[in-house]
């Protein structure tokens, strides 16, 4: 292989759901506590932001290892969850997501700057999801009636195995003929997000701001004081360090500079498997 092809990175594979659209995340939140609810199981938000960004059967299948919705469960109907209640409950949490998709379609603030820059740069620009393609029909519809196209999207459906399964990361590579992988950049603001592209070997990037970790509307955002944003940020870049996170911006705007820190670690021979996990508002953590 010729060093030309490690010297810069060529593509940038970005999540969807609280990277560049539904800022804080909300689309899937109220949908999965209210189809626990109609079998009678409580489920807290914190609890449903912790397998975020999975596909969406997956998620349920976490949910129901926990061990309080087990116990719930065994009080409730006697016996744990199987996978018919894995089908049932998701039975119920489609169709509460596509009503309120729409509602949740908005692109987050510099995003469409960053994909201009990008494509200066001659960067290409891929996409994964937690969603179903049926999903993404109305959410990438929006996206475009608002100027973002990614070049390449794939859903969790249209894989053997959606995150932390590099699959879909792979699937971009196709699509975007780039290669190698190393030379490609995978964002998100999930811990899944960050498995994914830690698992498919690029450089592997998390997103506080807008994101599901952070959990926040920006009317939210802005009304904390600067101790209560730095402590909840402080505990964003925790759980993404402890991920394997190679970085961990503030906001998606901060990826220009990683990009430039990954292509000067390129150039001199690193791999983002002999990684450095770096934290903070850029590159120099």
């Amino acid at each position: 292989m010729s060093d030309n092809y490690i010297q810069k990175v060529n593509a940038v594979v970005f999540d969807w759901a609280g990277t560049t659209v539904d800022y804080g995340c909300f689309a899937p939140l109220a949908a999965f506590i209210q189809s626990f609810e109609q079998h009678g199981i409580i489920v807290t938000e914190d609890e449903v932001r912790g397998p975020m960004g999975m596909k969406k059967k997956d998620h349920i299948r976490v949910l129901l290892q926990l061990e309080g919705v087990q116990q719930q469960w065994l009080e409730k109907f006697g016996r744990l969850p199987d996978e018919r209640d894995v089908d049932k409950l998701y039975a119920s949490f489609e169709p509460m997501l596509m009503q309120v998709l729409p509602a949740y379609t908005s692109l987050i603030p510099g995003v469409q700057e960053l994909m201009g820059e990008l494509r200066s740069r001659g960067i290409k620009i891929g996409s994964t999801t937690g969603y179903t393609s049926e999903m993404m029909s109305i959410v990438t519809r929006a996206a475009e009636e608002q100027g973002y196209k990614p070049d390449y999207m794939i859903a969790s459906d249209e894989v053997p195995a959606g995150r932390p399964a590099p699959y879909m990361c792979y699937q971009n590579a196709i699509a975007l003929q780039v290669f190698p992988l190393t030379a490609c950049v995978k964002i998100g603001d999930t811990i899944s997000d960050i498995q994914e592209g830690l698992n498919a070997g690029m450089w592997s990037v998390g997103v506080v701001f807008g994101g599901s970790e952070f959990g926040l509307t920006e009317q939210q955002m802005s009304a904390l004081n600067e101790e209560e944003r730095q402590a909840r940020m402080s505990a964003v870049r925790t759980k993404f360090a402890q991920a394997g996170a190679h970085y961990t911006i503030d906001s998606i705007g901060g990826l220009l500079e990683v990009i430039d820190h990954i292509n000067q670690r390129l150039a001199q021979g690193e791999m983002p498997s002999m990684r450095s996990v770096t934290t903070g508002a850029s590159c120099n953590g």
